[in-house]
């Protein structure tokens, strides 16, 4: 299986999405220049509600929502880290150390937060779940530091070794040589990606991650509570650090920079790896090279068709997201309980892809079609089970139901991801009214002279398909001719446009704003 990253850069905003054998299977979005209380983010806050009835404190951590810590997320060494902290950031000159760090009673699993924390306290918490929604973020006590291959997790001094690598042999190479090389007061965590891993490649990475968690305490002893003491990397090197694996055949990457960072990041932690990265040079958006716009515009809709004229119907509620099954107007057998197995067989891959494509958590309801045969329920069951295997979300999957319903849960960290895959007319506004496209080439060649003026030739104006179709009929006669001979104007096509949008870039790639009076209304977002 061939396994790509795409990542396009944009000013606002950088967008990753994660392709196996050229189908698009992950997306995911990250603000730039903005805190976006990103899971793993760490935070300096203050204590601003108790309340019992929950057994929960809410937290301000910065965000517009005070964030929630239940008791049961504090971990049972709570009480040792608030002293580590106090002592911090008492004494700013140097940085304390775990082990001589007075040992504090543990904090039970049974127990009440209001015994533990108040009003006011402050508190060093790391965000374990981002905001969704009408709700902040979700906080636990129990700092961690993550790596590819192992996370390192102070106040503690165990070792733990991933369930999923399954030979016993390496499973006690691992830990005995965490044991060996770990310092004293931190426990860590080995992930399944480090079967096999040799030692001086653990030992780099655990130096890596202990000069993180130093860097987090000097930061928080130059900070006072509301604050962010150390964020986690980039969605980009995040997926990478999670996803990577020898199936990878590139990483291409439309921004300097960034493709900068990812290489030297491969290079600390899959030196074998640097060489798939790779800097996109094409004049034609990433997105739309790698076919990645059309993908998420037929595959991101409320209704998303499969195999055979079948389609699911996909519909988020505040409480759950339901999916209806339906086989269309085809059949494939004339026996109805066999064309209904084999439509529910379909439309369980395309569920599964979706589940994963979306990041859908939480309660999602599957309404499959009715089948009488027990023995095709649970091959149906059976199947959803093992496509799901591939799922990194931690999820649980129930039997069908009598009424054909089924039951799943996934681990939900993050937003779902929501794609707008209808337009709205950029000259209307929605109103259904606009003036006639026959003006429109007069407008695009308004705006071309403008913007020639005001920034120079070499500009480059992205159309959508229909109208770079239109302006480029005949080449050398053709309109868009005219306009780089005339303005130094090169016409681009762009799938992520409206039919009657406009968009300016410079030689740099940044956007261009037209809105000058005269230049086209509404151009650009």
């Amino acid at each position: 299986m061939k396994s790509e990253l795409i990542v396009d850069v944009q000013p606002q905003e950088i967008a990753i999405a994660l392709t196996e054998d050229d189908r698009l299977q992950e997306v995911a979005r990250e603000k730039r220049n903005e805190d976006n209380f990103a899971v793993g983010n760490i935070y300096y806050g203050r204590v601003k509600k108790v309340m019992p009835a929950l057994n929960a404190v809410f937290v301000d951590v910065g965000h517009e929502k005070e964030a929630f810590l239940h008791y049961l997320d504090l971990g049972s060494q709570f009480r040792t880290l608030q002293t580590y902290v106090t002592k911090a950031v008492s004494d700013r000159r140097r940085i304390p150390v775990i082990t001589k760090t007075p040992r504090q009673p543990e904090v039970g699993k049974e127990g009440q937060i209001a015994e533990v924390l108040k009003v006011g306290d402050p508190i060093l918490v790391q965000v374990s779940k981002e905001p969704i929604n009408t709700k902040g973020p979700r906080l636990t006590a129990e700092i961690s530091i993550a790596g590819r291959n192992i996370v390192l997790i102070p106040f503690t001094d165990g070792v733990m070794v991933s369930q999923k690598i399954k030979r016993e042999a390496e499973r006690q190479r691992l830990k005995q040589l965490m044991l060996s090389i770990k310092p004293q007061g931190f426990g860590i965590i080995i992930r399944t990606v480090a079967e096999d891993k040799r030692a001086a490649e653990l030992d780099n990475e655990l130096r890596l991650l202990m000069e993180r968690w130093t860097q987090t305490v000097k930061t928080l002893q130059q900070k006072e509570p509301v604050s962010l003491v150390s964020e986690e990397m980039g969605r980009t090197l995040g997926i990478i650090r999670d996803v990577l694996s020898p199936d990878f055949t590139s990483i291409q990457i439309n921004d300097k920079e960034i493709y900068e960072d990812v290489r030297h990041y491969l290079r600390l932690i899959a030196p074998e790896s640097e060489k798939i990265v790779k800097l996109y040079k094409g004049a034609q958006p990433i997105f739309d090279h790698f076919d990645i716009t059309r993908q998420m515009k037929t595959g991101l809709g409320r209704t998303v068709g499969f195999k055979h004229g079948g389609y699911l119907i996909i519909e988020k509620t505040e409480a759950l997201f339901s999916i209806d099954v339906n086989s269309g107007s085809k059949k494939l057998f004339e026996d109805q309980e066999q064309n209904a197995f084999q439509f529910n067989m379909l439309a369980a891959d395309e569920l599964v892809h979706q589940l994963r494509l979306r990041d859908i958590g939480g309660i999602i309801i599957v309404d499959f079609i009715d089948m009488d045969d027990k023995g095709h329920q649970q091959q149906l069951y059976d199947y959803v089970r093992k496509l799901m295997e591939r799922d990194r979300a931690k999820h649980n999957v129930l039997q069908l139901s009598k009424f054909g319903l089924m039951q799943i849960t996934r681990q939900r960290v993050r937003p779902a991801v929501e794609v707008d895959v209808t337009e709205v007319c950029p000259t209307c506004g929605g109103k259904g009214k606009i003036q006639s496209s026959i003006l429109f080439t007069d407008q695009i060649e308004e705006a071309c002279a403008h913007m020639s003026s005001h920034h120079g030739r070499g500009l480059k104006l992205h159309l959508h398909p229909y109208v770079y179709a239109y302006v480029t009929h005949g080449w050398i006669a053709s309109l868009a001719g005219k306009w780089r001979r005339e303005y130094g104007v090169k016409v681009m096509e762009n799938q992520a446009l409206g039919m009657l949008e406009m968009r300016f870039y410079n030689e740099k790639g940044d956007i261009l704003q037209h809105t000058e009076e005269h230049a086209p209304a509404k151009a650009e977002k």
